[in-house]
This record gives C-alpha cells, structure tokens and sequence, in this order.
C-alpha cells in the first residue's frame, strides 16, 4: 500500500512498496481409479475388498462378508490366471501415474498441480492418499474420477470412501467434484481418434481379404441396482 510519511513537519514523496509476487494456487487433483493386484498375492485380497463393498453387494455386513468370501474363494483361481498373463499385476497403476504426469504438465504454469491416486479397491486407497493430500497443504482440492460415466458402484463409491477418508484424517480443503463426463464432445472425439488409430493399424497389418472387427465390451450391474436408480446402464 502506497503512503505519505511525515517528515519534519512536511509530507514526504509517495513510497512505493515492492508488488508482492503472484504465487500460482496449489491445486491437488486426486484420481479415482478402480485399482488391481500389484503382485499374485494380492489378487485373493483385493477381490475380496471388491465384492464386499456395500455399493457393489447390498446385502447386510454380515452377510455381504460371507459373500465375499464366498465369491472370492470361487474366483481367485481363474482371476489368478488372467493376471499371470499380464506378468503377475495389473498395469493400472502405472498408466494411472502416467495420466497423472500428463496432467500436471498440461495444468502448468498457471497452476501449482500436483496429482495423486486414490483406488478403490487396492493400494494406494483412499486413506493414505487423503493424509498425503492434507500433509501437501493445497488451496483446493478437485476429485477427478477417471469413471467416465456415473454409477454409484464406481464414481459413488469412490466418493463415499474419500469423504470417509478425508474427515478421518483431518483433510479440510475446498472441494470440487469432476463427474459424468461420458458425452462430452472432446472427451468423445479423443476416444474416437484412439480407436480409429488401433484400427487403421490393425488394418494395415491384415491381408486385405481378411474381416476385420471391432469389439466393444461394458460392465453390466446387477438388475437390483438398475431398478434402485443407478444410471449408468
């Protein structure tokens, strides 16, 4: 602030201070992903974590956890297999940080972005992620599902759990949410140019003769949870 200091009896020139230098807000932006195995024994585990979830088998705990348990133990052999075709663990995290990398980067200058991950159903969950988000110290907070699409199986279990984190630990930040993005016209065109792209390689590399097809795969829910409301479907 500019003043006029008395000196001697008379009014001094205008001193100005020094402009205080802008300093870029801390944004943390925290992804929601479902997360996977990090190794072959993990795979009984974070398939029980999945199936006793309340936003995935609404029974109550008692009986949920005996599902659970139940499901687990009939399809960790087969779920095993499928991993070990992907070298023992799920590559998810690792693209998961990637993303994470990208946004920074795309969020700079203008923002001091750091991201970090929260998954849902195996490490790193929300709890550990909610302490290192409070000890970072951010101005705001935005919660990022990588759910393009609602569902209260995946984006609102997520969130569930964050909440339930971030009030355990003490995490108090302003907080915006970035949902439901499935129709939004870039995030289309984006996923259609990938797909194209995996196409036209794919074309090249086949004898002209040969059909090629595209094969496009969704998760289902269970009827139950259609008819309560969920929108996903």
């Amino acid at each position: 602030m500019t003043g006029l200091t008395p000196m001697d009896g008379a009014l001094a020139a205008p001193t100005a201070r020094p402009r205080a230098r802008q300093v870029a807000p801390r944004l943390a932006v925290v992804l929601f992903n479902l997360g996977g195995p990090d190794r072959i024994e993990s795979v009984r585990p974070f398939l029980y974590n999945l199936f006793s979830d309340r936003a995935i088998i609404r029974a109550p705990a008692p009986i949920r956890q005996f599902l659970a348990w139940l499901i687990t133990r009939r399809r960790t052999p087969i779920a095993i297999e499928n991993y070990q075709v992907l070298g023992g663990r799920t590559p998810l995290l690792d693209l998961t940080e990637e993303q994470g990398r990208a946004l920074e980067a795309a969020l700079a200058p203008e923002l001091t972005a750091r991201c970090f991950i929260a998954m849902r159903y195996w490490h790193p969950m929300s709890e550990a992620t909610a302490r290192a988000v409070r000890e970072w110290g951010p101005d705001e907070v935005v919660l990022l599902p990588l759910y393009p699409q609602f569902s209260t199986t995946t984006t609102g279990s997520s969130l569930d759990a964050w909440r339930e984190a971030a009030a355990k630990v003490g995490l108090v930040a302003p907080t915006r949410v970035v949902c439901c993005y499935h129709a939004d016209p870039e995030f289309v065109a984006a996923t259609a140019a990938i797909a194209r792209r995996a196409h036209d390689e794919a074309r090249a590399s086949l004898d002209p003769a040969v059909p090629l097809r595209v094969l496009f795969s969704a998760h289902g829910l269970p009827e139950s949870i259609v008819t309560a409301g969920d929108p996903y479907q």
